[in-house]
């Protein structure tokens, strides 16, 4: 990384007196190199822009009910029991959706294999050298490589960089567009999951489709924390 792209906020009387989180943010965007990049780069204190202020903090523990969590867990297999099965299925992740922001699938008939060398693929892609990664960062792309989505509206930046497939489930995902490194894990989990839907009596799914139900944009998110 560049050293202009340094936001590593060591230089304390210039954090203190001249920060500008604005700039902060658009150096370490510019820089198209990610949370890795920072680490791969030498970083050895957290940039000002990922840390949560404690009235943030302070709010969001406001907001918890209960200490006693457990990540929502979705069974996808009800949805074969017809119009009542999926109606609880869509409710169930609206709920999760709304209330925690993500949830587990299970039953979802994609084979353990294929979900393990789909979590190897990904971790192959992070790996790689960020001057490979930069050429997918573009948010305007179907796949796509970048960290934090919501960089320049949140508090505080996540920790975190992401793979990311989005498209219609009416397109064809082309296999060009997939990063080489894990091609080949990401087609199999794509056809894997429309042998799911098909399994489910969506006769409509396309092979190599992100989603089992028509033009619904579906992105598939693949973490590095």
């Amino acid at each position: 990384m560049d050293q202009k792209a340094d936001i590593s906020g060591c230089q304390e009387s210039s954090v203190a007196v001249n920060y500008n989180r604005e700039e902060e943010l658009k150096a370490f965007d510019d820089s198209k190199a990610g949370v890795k990049g920072l680490i791969d780069a030498g970083v050895t204190k957290v940039p000002k822009i990922f840390i949560r202020s404690p009235e943030e903090i302070a709010e969001e523990l406001a907001r918890r009910k209960s200490t006693d969590l457990q990540i929502p867990v979705i069974d996808i297999s009800d949805i074969v029991r017809g119009n009542e099965g999926r109606g609880k299925v869509v409710n169930e992740i609206r709920i999760a959706s709304e209330e925690w922001g993500f949830f587990q699938v299970v039953n979802h008939g994609i084979p353990r294999n294929v979900l393990d060398e789909m979590i190897d693929g990904v971790r192959l892609f992070h790996d790689q050298d960020s001057e490979i990664k930069k050429a997918l960062y573009d948010r305007a792309k179907k796949v796509r490589f970048e960290t934090n989505y919501d960089l320049y509206r949140s508090k505080s930046a996540s920790w975190r960089d992401t793979l990311t497939i989005y498209n219609l489930a009416s397109d064809q995902l082309g296999p060009d567009e997939v990063p080489p490194v894990c091609s080949r894990p990401c087609v199999g989990w794509l056809e894997g999951k429309t042998e799911a839907g098909r399994k489910e009596g969506k006769q409509n799914v396309k092979v190599g489709s992100c989603a089992s139900v028509p033009d619904v944009k579906s992105p598939k998110a693949a973490h590095w924390y």
